[in-house]
């Protein structure tokens, strides 16, 4: 990274960095989702801040997120099957078709330029704050969860967007588990079983489409940057078990609201930097 950036300037990165892991590892245990959401948006502007080419900056970002997410997640998903609460047949079920989805999500975003990723994150973010903000638990569209193609293709997309976005898949899983009635503890449980799933594939799929990329920073492997996730993966596993304590004891409604409005405020950036 550049060597010409001040002692202070070095001591907010990385106090910023320090913040978004402890605050990836809680949201990654109450909510079941890998914590993308909020790394994704912080590391893109931190690569601008020292310089980065803006035209990697979000496959950077998103490549470094997805390496962070595999501790974390795991961590999170350990936590919340030793209460019992992971319905391991559904996870296992859609395993395949989600890491398909990972292979794709990868080879887009191989051949594809920023505009893209901008594209995607600005989009899915503002239907997830949407969620969030509108949607009720009493929500149904079956009694059931479907069986195969239907729940094939939506673990495909849901590896696929996931990618892009450098999410573990949790707001999808757990929307997918809830509209066909099954308990929001549940659904979050086991959305945090595909967290892994989806990023050891995706982190070495980024590492491995960056990798004769010119302009990367130091410490980077492709599109994963080692530094970054250094600093954030130490916070962000201490955190996620007590994020997993706070999702099986207290109402969720005021964090839901927060993440959404900061998704929303992600989304109005994307929206602004791909129209400027």
């Amino acid at each position: 990274m550049d060597p010409g950036i001040a002692t202070g300037d070095w001591l907010l990165l990385a106090g910023v960095l320090l913040a978004t892991g402890l605050a990836t590892g809680l949201v990654s245990g109450l909510l079941g989702i890998g914590g993308g959401g909020i790394m994704v948006p912080v590391l893109f502007e931190v690569f601008r801040s020292i310089g980065v080419d803006p035209a990697i900056c979000i496959h950077l970002a998103v490549g470094t997120s997805l390496s962070v997410i595999i501790p974390t997640s795991l961590r999170s998903y350990l936590s919340h099957r030793a209460k019992g609460a992971v319905d391991g047949t559904l996870l296992r079920a859609m395993a395949v078709p989600v890491i398909l989805g990972v292979g794709l999500g990868v080879l887009l975003a191989r051949f594809s330029d920023d505009t893209l990723l901008k594209a995607v994150w600005a989009a899915c973010g503002a239907l997830m704050a949407a969620k969030l903000f509108f949607g009720r638990e009493s929500w149904r569209l079956g009694a059931a969860i479907p069986g195969n193609p239907g729940r094939a293709l939506y673990g495909t997309f849901v590896g696929l967007v996931s990618t892009l976005m450098s999410i573990g898949g949790g707001a999808f899983i757990t929307a997918f588990m809830t509209l066909y009635g099954r308990p929001i503890h549940q659904a979050i449980a086991t959305a945090s079983g595909f967290g892994p799933i989806i990023a050891v594939p995706g982190a070495l799929g980024f590492a491995w489409a960056g990798w004769h990329v010119a302009g990367l920073p130091p410490g980077s492997l492709g599109y994963v940057n080692l530094v970054g996730t250094a600093m954030i993966v130490p916070a962000s596993v201490l955190a996620a078990p007590l994020g997993v304590r706070i999702a099986h004891g207290i109402s969720r409604r005021k964090l839901e609201l927060a993440f959404a409005t900061f998704l929303t405020l992600v989304a109005l950036r994307f929206f602004y930097s791909l129209l400027a």
